[in-house]
């Protein structure tokens, strides 16, 4: 079986092709910028207006570079879709500055960019120039996703599913979906329309990039011989921990990268791990939240995974950088392929 898993990030978009007749160190990887980055980048090397099309998708540095965009004089315009990536409420968006697409105006003389957080054809085109199949059995792929509720915060509403899902001590694989994506992570279901639109009839699996982290942190070498740990993505934006024991997740915590230091993320994990962390002290912190069911009968190591690991090489807890199939890269093409092999379609 073939699959092609991505993982989209922050900073980078991490791709794995996985043939299971082949050993997993064998499989081709591919490790490029994140969608956002170079669109940004194609915005500031056009000197024109713009109008975009395509889908809603992980925003990043778009806004700031539109922005800058306008203040050189020039016109953006989105259409209704895309313009999520910037503000869920359309007004929000127009507010700064950008123009929502009318159907009554022509915009012919517009430079055109499709936003999206994959780009089907343009990988397809990139392997099939190395003489590479690009035919898959399965295709699994991992958004930070927040949620959209009109009635609640970002970060109250992507904390209020966590503890929707974390009923009980689950796996991190059973925060995948299938076929079963709620309308509500919009960006996962902008996925889901790509590939559709793109004639493709697999049903992707969809993952939040931080569970699919999780995921491939357990089956790092080191992991796999651990019973009680604690497993964390610190990400270019976002770090988030959970406690694991027995093979599942016993609680969580969510937070800005930028606001840890040292001693507070130690504390955090120690707390997390003793089960009394609590929602409000890690929300009131300008973090995201923390959910806890059951404390965890010890650290036996800290697994780390991200690119801003080495925040945790400077606290007192015995970590472990993990490297599923040997790539510290591909924790997260890893967990989605792990996942898919665990989820019961």
């Amino acid at each position: 079986m073939r699959t092609l898993a991505i993982d989209v990030g922050t900073g980078t978009q991490d791709i794995m092709i996985y043939d299971d007749e082949k050993e997993l160190e064998n499989s081709i990887k591919l490790v490029l910028p994140s969608p956002h980055l170079y669109i940004s980048q194609q915005v500031r090397e056009i000197e024109n207006d713009i109008y975009f099309k395509g889908e809603i998708m992980g925003g990043g540095k778009l806004k700031k570079t539109l922005l800058e965009h306008m203040e050189k004089g020039y016109k953006v315009v989105m259409e209704e879709t895309p313009a999520k990536t910037i503000r869920d409420k359309l007004e929000q968006v127009e507010a700064i500055g950008i123009e929502i697409a009318s159907k009554d105006k022509d915009y012919k003389d517009y430079t055109k960019l499709t936003l999206g957080d994959i780009n089907i054809t343009k990988l397809s085109e990139f392997l099939l120039g190395y003489d590479l199949e690009f035919d898959f059995d399965e295709i699994a792929i991992a958004v930070q996703d927040h949620g959209n509720n009109e009635n609640m915060g970002d970060r109250d509403f992507r904390f209020e599913k966590i503890r929707e899902k974390l009923s009980q001590p689950i796996r991190p694989e059973d925060f995948a979906f299938k076929g079963n994506t709620p309308d509500y992570y919009t960006r996962m279901k902008a996925v889901e329309r790509i590939i559709k639109n793109e004639g493709i009839e697999l049903e992707p699996l969809m993952m939040d990039t931080k569970f699919a982290s999780i995921a491939g942190m357990c089956w790092d070498e080191t992991a796999l011989k651990l019973n009680s740990f604690i497993a964390i993505d610190i990400g270019n934006g976002h770090t988030t921990a959970a406690s694991i024991e027995d093979g599942k997740i016993q609680g969580i915590f969510e937070h800005h990268t930028s606001s840890l230091t040292p001693e507070s993320l130690e504390n955090y994990l120690k707390r997390l791990a003793d089960g009394v962390i609590t929602n409000e002290e890690v929300y009131n912190d300008h973090g995201h939240g923390a959910h806890v069911i059951n404390r965890i009968s010890k650290i036996e190591k800290v697994i780390v995974t991200g690119p801003k690991r080495e925040l945790i090489e400077k606290t007192n807890l015995d970590w472990h950088h993990a490297c599923p199939g040997g790539d510290v890269m591909m924790t997260g093409t890893i967990g989605l392929i792990k996942t898919l092999e665990a989820y019961d379609v």
